[in-house]
This record gives C-alpha cells, sequence and structure tokens, in this order.
C-alpha cells in the first residue's frame, strides 16, 4: 500500500511555502513560490495555492491519492470551522471559500487558519512552547501578528477576530497604522514601524546605509540585521524603539494572561531575534507585575520559518481526531 502524506502551506501577500510532510511528522520535501496578488487576482492566488500543491506532488513523484489533508495558514479573519477568508489585509478575498475549490481539486480535507493562530499552534504543538498550556505569541514582520493558546486550546475570539495584539494602542497620539489608527504595536515595533522611523530620521538629514532600502517601502530583514550588526545608528534606534514598545505590549500581555511562555515569531525574530529578546527582556519587568513576571519565561519561536507550517499539521491532525 502506497505511502501517505500531508501537505502544509504558509500563504503570505508575496509568496506561498509549501511542504509535504509525511506520517512521521517530518518535513520531506519543500518548495516556495511567489505569490500573484494583483489584477483579478482571487482566482490568481487560488491557481498559484493549487499550482504549489501540484508542483509538490509532481516533484515529490507521488499521486494525489496519497495526499491525506491540506492544510495552510493566511493573513486576515478566518473562519477555521467553514473554511472562508471573511477579510484578508494582504490578499484580494473577502468572505471567500476557499476551502471547496481546493477539495474538489485535490479530493483531500483542507483546512485554514489566520497565519500567526497557526504560527503560535505550530509552536504549542511542536515547538519552544510544547508542554504549555497557556501561550502568547507576538509575531513580527511586515505587519505584528499575534496569537493566543489559553489552557490548551486556541483562543480566536467573537467570529475569530481575538488576538489581534497589533493594534493595541500604547502612543494615543502616535504613528498612523494601516488599520486607521494611532500609536498601535504595528505602527511602531513592524518592519513597516521601523522603516517609517528611518525614513522619517533619513528625511531630517540623518545618515543611515538603510536610507535607500526604506525609501521605496519595507526593507528586508537580512538588511536589517546586517546594519544592525554594523551599529548603523539609525538602526540601532529604530530597533531599540521597535523593542522598547514590544516589551511595553509584552507586559500587558502578560499582566492579562500570566502565560507561561511569551514565543516571539516571524521573519525580523528569524533574522534578529537574540537582539530584540535580549532588548524586550531588558526593559519587560518595569511593565509586569513582579509576582506575574515570575512565572513566565520569553523565547524565540523554536521552529523558526517552518512555524507555520507546523501550526498546519496541527490543525490537520486535530481536525482529523474531530471526526
Amino acid at each position: 500500500m502506497a505511502e501517505s502524506y500531508y501537505i502544509c502551506l504558509d500563504i503570505g501577500g508575496t509568496k506561498i511555502l509549501g511542504a509535504i510532510f509525511n506520517m512521521k511528522k517530518e518535513i520531506v520535501y519543500r518548495l516556495k513560490k511567489k505569490t500573484k496578488a494583483d489584477g483579478d487576482s482571487v482566482q490568481n492566488v487560488e491557481d498559484t495555492i493549487i499550482s504549489v500543491v501540484s508542483e509538490m506532488i509532481e516533484g515529490f513523484h507521488i499521486k494525489e491519492s496519497q495526499i491525506k489533508a491540506i492544510a495552510a495558514g493566511a493573513p486576515g479573519v478566518i473562519d477555521q470551522e467553514k473554511g472562508i477568508v471573511l477579510e484578508s489585509p494582504n490578499l484580494p478575498w473577502k468572505n471567500y471559500n476557499i476551502k471547496k475549490p481546493i477539495e474538489k481539486k485535490f479530493g483531500a480535507p483542507f483546512y485554514i487558519g489566520n497565519d500567526v493562530n497557526v504560527g503560535v499552534l505550530g509552536e504549542y504543538k511542536y515547538g519552544v512552547a510544547k508542554g504549555c498550556k497557556n501561550v502568547v505569541g507576538l509575531f513580527v514582520g511586515t505587519g505584528m501578528g499575534g496569537g493566543l493558546i489559553l489552557d490548551g486550546k486556541l483562543y480566536t475570539g467573537h467570529l475569530f477576530k481575538g488576538a489581534e495584539y497589533g493594534h493595541m494602542i500604547l502612543v494615543p497620539d502616535g504613528p498612523r497604522c494601516n488599520c486607521g489608527q494611532r500609536g498601535c504595536l504595528e505602527a511602531l515595533s513592524s518592519k513597516q514601524g521601523i522603516s517609517d522611523y528611518i525614513r522619517q530620521q533619513a528625511g531630517r538629514g540623518r545618515k543611515t546605509a538603510m536610507a535607500d532600502a526604506c525609501a521605496g517601502g519595507v526593507f528586508k530583514s537580512k538588511l536589517l540585521k546586517k546594519n544592525l550588526e554594523a551599529r548603523d545608528p539609525v538602526t540601532v534606534e529604530a530597533v531599540n524603539r521597535a523593542c522598547y514598545y514590544l516589551a511595553i505590549a509584552s507586559g500587558n500581555l502578560v499582566n492579562t494572561f500570566s502565560p507561561e511562555i511569551v514565543v516571539y515569531g516571524g521573519g525580523v525574530i528569524e533574522a534578529c531575534g537574540d537582539y530584540f529578546l535580549d532588548r524586550i527582556v531588558a526593559d519587560v519587568d518595569r511593565f509586569c507585575m513582579p509576582s506575574i513576571r515570575n512565572t513566565v519565561r520569553f523565547e524565540k519561536a523554536g521552529l523558526g520559518d517552518d512555524s507555520i507550517l507546523y501550526g498546519a499539521l496541527a490543525m490537520i491532525l486535530d481536525g482529523s481526531k474531530k471526526k
């Protein structure tokens, strides 16, 4: 009898990461493909997902019938139970049932959830938060995402809109966020926030090696790491500012939920995690109740870029248990 496999996806606004897992929960094949998110892009993104899955099946030399299930993490508000993307900031989906076309094409169950929720679930099941029952996750990328495990269960809130830590307001008259509010954590500590600050300082005539990278939008995380290590003054200042607000937000979350662990993931943490973690931990005591601070640890995501892929695997396995 032919072996069975799971296909797991990390769907972003610019790329899709794919992995094939065997029944031992090991990644045996990987693929990365750019996302076409423009024009009549609802169909484009759907086609890209289908093509990624198809290419993986072909590349790994297996048959569609060997795929036991497919799962994905994607940005936005997602009804995990029905497989409907209610809205997505970086993808052109609104009240979009992605579950139907994928299941119709491949004849396998399809699961989808918010990417950061799925990433935190991955860390809880297989990563640095394994064995903990209460987990706060903060994922720092172009934006800022949050995830929450309470009493061993993923908490998504009313209508799947919970754990939006990125829009916790820390400076009421602060910089404008993409959500329309001012002073959100995302506007202060994400790549977008760091980039905006560096661009503002360069506009004031300050010299920085990051000026060109930030002039056209958001920089690449590897470039941030390079200039942080080179001690570029404006870069260091921008990152220290981001870490300061992450420490405030982390303290508030610790006081609210009393988790066993706060996990930091995402592209920025993957590139510069040790620096971020050291700065956050150095400041966070100022914003936590000591009695709660004593029982929580702060860690980088243990699975790195694979957090969402493993979370997608957890969704499949949890979903199959419910049937």
